[in-house]
């Protein structure tokens, strides 16, 4: 997000089209999350948890090695693979492990973790973008890969997945086949137009910033930094709410509010105000990500949660990546992506409101 308009240039090629790079993205974290999802099920949690992070971070790695278009869509194809496998598996992990009262702030915690890598890119770009270029920047990631020597010694299998397979064994049955129950179809509808709003809301930020807003690299890291911190605040205070008031309401007034602060977050003339909305942006349209690892847990049966989550995130994935190319196209200039960015947010978020009203008849036992 923050590299768009350098590998454009330096590859001689229109934001539209790096839009496609997006959506080649999206399309690998859709096979990524079904394919790991059903390794997650299968083979374990853990197994699946520890290939997907050395996989994307090896592709990350690849990434600043590329030099035509084509060759960077196929190795973000793959990157997105490993991405989606990665949150899958860990997701899934994560919410069979803590106990049910710790659930959704043990949800938030976890997708506060997109905050803080997020924080870090905009001070990394900061610093190395203006002066060593944007392929160093992929570089760098190649440093999760190290994180699988900790989940190989320091992490337990999930003893959800471990019982559903040891009562499989003993009594020596298959898992039910997959249910596309009403609670399966609203998760996957849900995050569909999640994954489409928050595409809306900061895939081409950086870039609004830059060309809309005529920021160098150095001031888009305080819009950014604000953005994260009302991100990272918003997260844990709606996972921790929605012990309280349920998961359902807190994500439709965040919803709401994230309709409502859109405009100047995207389109203020004034400095002070897209400080103060980059900060409410955060905290309103993140804290909704802050209750979807245990939203969709407890639409999914253990023999398929893993699989049901990742179905969920592989929509989700296209979702996104349609709006990584609808947003270009119609805002192809530097004057009208604001505007594109803003006519998404809003009517995806409508609609995301809309579907969380939904209450299916029956919900999986978790």
């Amino acid at each position: 997000m923050f590299t768009l308009p350098d590998i454009a240039r330096d590859f001689g090629c229109t934001m539209a089209t790096m839009g496609g790079v997006l959506f080649s993205q999206a399309l690998g974290r859709a096979t990524g999350n079904t394919l790991w999802g059903w390794f997650a099920d299968r083979f374990g949690r853990r197994p699946a948890f520890m290939l997907g992070v050395v996989w994307f971070a090896v592709f990350s790695t690849l990434t600043g090695m590329t030099h035509s278009v084509i060759l960077l869509m196929v190795v973000q194809f793959l990157f997105g693979a490993g991405f989606g496998g990665e949150w899958t598996a860990s997701a899934a992990l994560l919410m069979e492990t803590v106990p049910a009262s710790l659930r959704s702030r043990a949800s938030a915690l976890m997708m506060s973790g997109y905050e803080v890598g997020y924080l870090a890119a905009a001070g990394m770009q900061a610093l190395i973008l203006p002066h060593y270029g944007w392929r160093v920047l992929f570089f760098i990631g190649v440093i999760p890969a190290f994180l699988a020597i900790f989940i190989r010694i320091g992490v337990k299998e999930s003893p959800v997945w471990l019982a559903s397979r040891a009562e499989h064994h003993k009594t020596k049955t298959q898992a039910p086949p997959f249910s596309w129950s009403g609670s399966a179809l609203q998760a996957i509808t849900l995050m569909c137009f999640l994954e489409f709003q928050k595409a809306a809301i900061y895939t081409f930020y950086p870039t609004i910033l830059r060309g809309s807003h005529h920021l160098s690299p150095q001031l888009i890291f305080w819009p950014v930094t604000l953005y994260c911190v009302g991100s990272f605040l918003g997260k844990l205070t709606c996972g921790s709410l929605a012990e309280r008031f349920g998961e359902t309401r807190v994500m439709q007034v965040a919803i709401a509010l994230t309709m409502l602060i859109a405009w100047p977050f995207l389109c203020a003339p004034q400095w002070s105000v897209l400080l103060a909305s980059a900060f409410i942006m955060g905290a309103a349209s993140s804290g909704v990500f802050a209750l979807v690892p245990h939203y969709l847990s407890l639409r999914f049966s253990s023999e398929h949660r893993s699989f049901g989550m990742g179905i969920s995130y592989a929509v989700g994935s296209l979702g996104q990546g349609v709006a990584g190319r609808i947003i270009p196209a119609l805002g192809p200039t530097v004057s009208s992506l604001p505007l594109s960015a803003l006519a998404l947010v809003l009517g995806s978020s409508a609609i995301s409101a809309g579907i969380t009203a939904y209450k299916p008849k029956k919900m999986p036992s978790f």
